[in-house]
């Protein structure tokens, strides 16, 4: 299989504006009837290195990036060595005309100056690249006002015709994939802002960071809806206040979740035990990048699901979500919150950097008729005395809010009574660890299975989680295209597990790759720990770079 599609790239330096011009070409492909998938990379400074926006579109479902450039447009002569060997055989690169390339490079020098009179280079190769596709002018205009505004976009406006007249002149031309009718309306979407979405779906009103790439974006996104939905958005003087604070705030009532990365995370562990212990509920989202330390910064890994499942001390019951999609950003987030809720304590979500910047188009969300979190409980329904840590079958005990009854509603920190008060009688102690512990049978009952995708008994079935999905199941499609019975497997929910959503297919494939972003195959260590069965192939990748079809393939298939 391999679906009509075709992928740009644009590369240059931090302060040109590729993710500015990116976003717009994006946003301009989809109103022009195509399907896009978006990969940035880009280095850990504000000014100079080398970044990447590229756009993968077609006119259908695109799945994953790809390795092969078609059209290149280079806003710095460093991006056409860069990228030499990555262009197709019949790729166009669109440079500078006083620019020096490598040799034998199929070129389209244009006058970047003279049309970018204003300072508008990266405009103007935008518009190249968009008039040699046949991309409407009003189209691509349209777009650059929305990511911009108007006011700002003006400007750029007379770059935008000045490139479009010069192909006109130049008679340059690129044949786009061929276009799918019908298409029902969509936005753009990148998986951070997805997670925003639903955490504001699902009734979300406090949200606690300090700002650590990849995950400040998700408190940006609802900073510019907060006053309108009715959100506090608090930035902390450090992580650890940030999560304390959205534990206050949750137990006051107000459904909250935490933004940050691994080295963040690695500061709230402390507060994750408190939640548990305090049966506050909590969601925490922790975007994903290399370690250890600081690592790459602004680059892409999934080595913390280890770090997740075993964050706090003491024992007792959590979920840990990790979405492949940008529907599953905003679908999971929901039922993060929701879990949280029901079981009282912390429930995490596991990103990376690149879902967080990958822009995707996606139907609009139907959120009129989706249920919000409603915390606590009628003080009507709860009986006298109410005892916050009620010893129940459940495990679940009755959660009133402070303020809203003549009930004191205590919180605490140590092992307590089930009143709420400081406690060391080593006979309770047992019997509130099971009464926590006994929260995971709500979680269990509510775990998302892992989708799969082709043949059964395949000879070869792909395993992947969170970001890794569109990779493996397009890789899977590739394989089938050879002839290979092949299917894809991807997990969701990373725990709990429950061996009988998946492991008779496990079982049934001659081949069992596990796919993940990570050095010592953190979900495969996982699986076989859970339910004893090992995989004896496993596809890593920890240079920093979102695993891709080809890079699956070239270390699963040894023929043509």
């Amino acid at each position: 299989m391999e679906y009509p599609s075709l992928n740009i790239l644009i590369g240059g330096e931090a302060g040109q504006g590729l993710q500015t011009m990116g976003e717009a070409f994006t946003r301009a492909l989809v109103r022009w009837g195509y399907r896009v998938h978006v990969m940035q990379t880009y280095e850990s400074r504000v000014r100079g290195g080398h970044n990447v926006f590229a756009i993968r579109f077609g006119p259908e479902n695109v799945l994953a990036p790809r390795e092969t450039v078609d059209l290149l447009l280079a806003l710095n002569q460093e991006t056409l060595y860069i990228h030499e060997k990555e262009l197709a055989q019949d790729a166009l690169a669109i440079a500078d005309e006083e620019w020096s390339s490598p040799p034998g490079m199929n070129l389209v020098r244009v006058p970047y100056k003279k049309l970018a009179q204003d300072g508008f280079i990266n405009t103007v190769a935008m518009a190249v690249g968009g008039a040699m596709l046949g991309l409407p002018l009003d189209t691509l205009a349209g777009a650059l006002d929305s990511v911009m505004g108007a006011g700002k976009a003006e400007a750029g406006r007379r770059a935008l015709e000045g490139a479009y007249e010069w192909v006109r002149e130049n008679g340059k031309r690129i044949d786009p994939p061929p276009k799918k009718e019908g298409l029902p309306r969509r936005i753009v979407l990148n998986g951070h802002e997805a997670v925003a979405l639903g955490a504001m779906s699902a009734g979300v009103r406090f949200c606690a960071f300090y700002p650590m790439s990849p995950s400040t974006s998700i408190a940006m996104t609802l900073i510019q809806w907060a006053k309108e939905m009715g959100i506090i958005v608090e930035q902390a003087e450090d992580e650890i206040a940030a999560i304390n604070m959205a534990i206050g705030a949750s137990y006051g009532g107000l459904p909250s979740i935490v933004p940050t990365s691994g080295g963040g995370f690695a500061l709230m562990v402390e507060a994750v035990s408190l939640a548990a212990v305090s049966e506050t509920p909590v969601v925490i989202v922790v975007g994903q990048r290399p370690g250890p330390a600081t690592g790459l910064a602004t680059r892409t890994e999934q080595a913390d699901l280890e770090f997740v499942l075993h964050a706090g001390h003491g024992e007792f019951p959590r979920a840990i979500y990790a979405p492949g999609s940008i529907e599953e950003c905003f679908h999971l987030t929901r039922k993060a919150l929701e879990v949280a809720e029901a079981s009282q304590g912390p429930v995490f979500v596991l990103t990376d950097h690149f879902l967080a910047d990958s822009y995707r188009d996606v139907i609009p969300f139907p959120v009129e008729d989706l249920p919000q979190v409603r915390p606590g409980e009628d003080p009507l329904s709860v009986e006298s005395p109410y005892l916050r840590y009620r010893i129940t079958e459940s495990g679940v005990s009755p959660r009133l809010l402070p303020g809203i009854s003549k009930e004191l509603v205590v919180a605490d920190s140590h092992e307590h009574t089930e009143k709420g008060h400081i406690t060391e009688d080593l006979e309770l102690r047992p019997k509130m660890v099971e009464k926590r512990l006994r929260k995971m049978e709500i979680i269990k009952a509510q775990v998302v299975p892992p989708e799969y995708e082709g043949p059964r008994d395949p000879d070869v079935l792909l395993v992947g989680w969170g970001s890794t999905k569109g990779a493996i199941m397009e890789a899977s499609l590739l394989l089938q295209a050879k002839g290979i019975k092949a299917s894809s497997l991807h997990f969701s929910q990373v725990w709990p597990l429950r061996e009988e959503q998946f492991l008779e297919k496990l079982r049934g494939a001659k081949r069992a790759v596990c796919v993940e972003g990570n050095a010592t195959g953190q979900l495969a260590r996982l699986i076989r720990r859970e339910t004893g069965f090992s995989f004896e192939e496993r596809v890593s990748r920890y240079d920093g770079l979102p695993i891709t079809p080809e890079y699956i393939l070239r270390r699963v298939w040894s023929g043509d």
